[in-house]
C-alpha cells in the first residue's frame, strides 16, 4: 500500500526563474512571515482552546454540586459546546475566503470572551446550556478561518510547520492553562475563574484586526517582489490541483467522506481526554485540585515535543499519511493500557496518559495540511471547515460519551476504552486514505519541486 496521498498530472505551463524564486522565498523579507503573522494566530487560537478547555476545570472543581445538576447534565453542558461548533462552520469559513477571515475572527473573538466570561455568572442550568453552544458557534470559526488564512501566506512546502504553530495553541495553553486554572480556582473559584479568562478574548479581538490582512500584499512590511514571488509560488502549486468548480463536487471526492469519517473518530479521544482528564486525575491522584492541573500538564507538554517533530519532518519530506496513522495508533493503544492498568496503578495508569495525549496531538500539522493538498483554494476552506465540523461532531460524542459512562460507572475506565478504539479506527482510516503508486513529489514540474526546496 503506497504511503501518500495522489495528485492530478502537473500541468505543463512555463515555470520562469524557480531559483530566482526560491531564493526570495528563503530570503530575511520572506521570513518577517514567520514572526509577524504566526505569533498571533498562536495567540488567538490559544485564547479559543483556554475558553473551551477550561470548563473540564470547572467540572472538576464543583460545577456540578454549585449549580444543583446531575452528571449527565453536566456532561450535556461540556458536550453542547461541539454542537454549536458543529453547525456554523462552513458557512463561517465560505463568508471568511470570500469577503475577511480578519474580521470573521474579530467578532469571535469579542463574541467568545463575552459569553466565555458568562459561563462563571449564569445560574440556570437551561441558560448556561444556551450559553455553551453559543460559545461554540463563536469559536466555530476560527480554526478553519485561520487555515485558509494562512494558505494565502505560506507554500507547500511550509505547510505542515505553519499549521502546526497555529494548532501549538491547543496543548501549550492546556500545559499552563492546567497549572494556572487549578490555582486559580482554588484562589477565587470557579465562577471568577471563567469570567477572568474570558476578559483576554475581547482585548485580542483589538489587537488581532490591527495586525493581522488578509493577503501579504496588505501590508507595509513585505516589499513588492516577495509578494509577488509568493504569489507565484501558490499559483504554481494550484496547477498541480483538480478543477473543482464548487462545494458540492468537492463532496463527491472519496478522500472527503474519509477525512471526515476519521476525524470523527480522532475526535472523540482528543476532546474527551482534554474535557475529562482533569477530572480522572483528581479522583485517582486523590491529592486537590492544584495538584490535578500539574499532572494534567505533563501530556501536553509531551505533545508540544512531539507535534514540532513530526511537523519538521512531514514538510521535508512532503509526506502527510506516514506522520498521521502511527501516532493515532499507539495513542490508540496507550489509552487502553491506561485502561488496563486503571485498577491496578494509578502511576502506570497515568503514564499510559502521557503517551497518550502526546501521540493524539502529533499528527495535527501533516493532517491538515491534506486537503490544500488536494483540493484548490476555490473549495478547499470549506472542506477543512466540513472535516472540522465532523471533529466537533466527534467532539460532542466523545464529551458525551465520556461523561455519562463515568456518571453511571463512578469511574472513567470505560470513558478510556471507547476513546481507546476510537483513535485506532482514526489511524487505520487515514492509512487506508487515497492510495496512489507514485510519490507525490514526483508529479511536480521540475521547476515547482526546485522552488519546494
Amino acid at each position: 500500500m503506497a504511503d501518500e496521498l495522489s495528485l492530478p498530472a502537473a500541468s505543463t505551463a512555463p515555470l520562469a526563474s524557480s531559483e530566482e524564486l526560491n531564493r526570495t522565498l528563503a530570503g530575511p523579507d520572506a521570513q518577517k512571515r514567520w514572526l509577524f503573522l504566526l505569533p498571533v494566530v498562536f495567540i488567538t487560537y490559544s485564547l479559543a482552546y483556554l475558553d473551551r478547555a477550561n470548563y473540564g476545570f470547572g467540572a472538576a472543581a464543583g460545577l456540578a454540586q454549585t449549580l444543583h445538576i446531575s452528571g449527565s447534565q453536566s456532561a450535556l453542558l461540556g458536550a453542547l459546546f461541539f454542537l454549536g461548533y458543529f453547525l456554523f462552520q462552513v458557512p463561517g469559513v465560505a463568508f471568511a475566503r470570500r469577503r475577511s477571515a480578519r474580521v470573521l475572527v474579530c467578532i469571535a473573538l469579542i463574541s467568545w470572551g463575552v459569553l466565555a466570561a458568562l459561563t462563571g455568572v449564569i445560574r440556570n442550568f437551561w441558560l448556561l446550556a444556551a450559553d455553551r453552544m453559543l460559545l461554540g458557534v463563536a469559536e466555530s470559526f476560527i480554526l478553519p478561518a485561520m487555515l485558509n488564512l494562512l494558505t494565502s501566506w505560506f507554500t507547500r512546502a511550509e505547510r505542515s510547520r505553519t499549521n502546526t504553530l497555529l494548532i501549538l495553541g491547543n496543548p501549550v495553553t492546556v500545559l499552563w492553562m492546567s497549572v494556572a486554572t487549578g490555582y486559580l480556582i482554588r484562589a477565587v473559584g470557579w465562577q471568577m475563574t471563567f469570567v477572568l479568562e474570558g476578559i483576554p478574548s475581547v482585548l485580542w479581538g483589538v489587537i488581532w484586526v490591527m495586525v493581522v490582512r488578509d493577503h501579504p500584499h496588505e501590508v507595509h512590511w513585505l516589499d513588492k517582489s516577495t509578494c509577488n514571488a509568493l504569489e507565484d509560488q501558490l499559483n504554481r502549486e494550484q496547477w498541480m490541483l483538480p478543477k473543482i468548480g464548487s462545494f458540492a463536487e468537492a463532496l463527491k471526492h472519496p478522500s472527503v467522506a474519509l477525512l471526515n469519517v476519521q476525524y470523527f473518530f480522532w475526535s472523540i479521544g482528543v476532546y474527551g481526554f482534554v474535557l475529562w482528564l482533569p477530572t480522572v486525575i483528581q479522583k485517582g491522584a486523590a491529592k486537590g485540585i492544584a495538584i490535578t492541573g500539574l499532572l494534567s500538564a505533563v501530556p501536553y507538554l509531551f505533545a508540544i515535543v512531539l507535534m514540532l517533530l513530526v511537523a519538521y519532518f512531514s514538510d521535508r519530506s512532503f509526506r502527510r499519511k506516514r506522520f498521521i496513522w502511527p501516532f493515532l495508533v499507539i495513542s490508540g493503544a496507550a489509552l487502553f493500557g491506561s485502561f488496563m492498568m486503571a485498577g491496578v496503578s494509578f502511576w502506570w495508569a497515568y503514564m499510559f496518559l502521557i503517551v497518550a495525549g502526546g501521540t493524539m496531538y502529533a499528527p495535527y500539522g501533516p493532517f491538515f495540511a491534506i486537503v490544500p493538498e488536494i483540493m484548490p483554494r476555490n473549495v478547499a476552506g470549506e472542506v477543512t471547515a466540513l472535516v472540522n465540523s465532523c471533529g466537533a461532531l466527534g467532539g460532542f460524542a466523545g464529551t458525551y460519551l465520556v461523561g455519562v459512562l463515568e456518571a453511571k460507572t463512578g469511574n472513567g475506565r470505560a470513558g478510556f476504552l471507547a476513546m481507546s478504539i476510537s483513535l485506532v479506527i482514526s489511524g487505520i482510516i487515514i492509512y487506508a486514505l487515497n492510495t496512489a503508486s507514485r510519490d507525490t513529489l514526483s508529479t511536480m514540474p521540475p521547476g515547482l519541486q526546485e522552488a519546494q526546496h
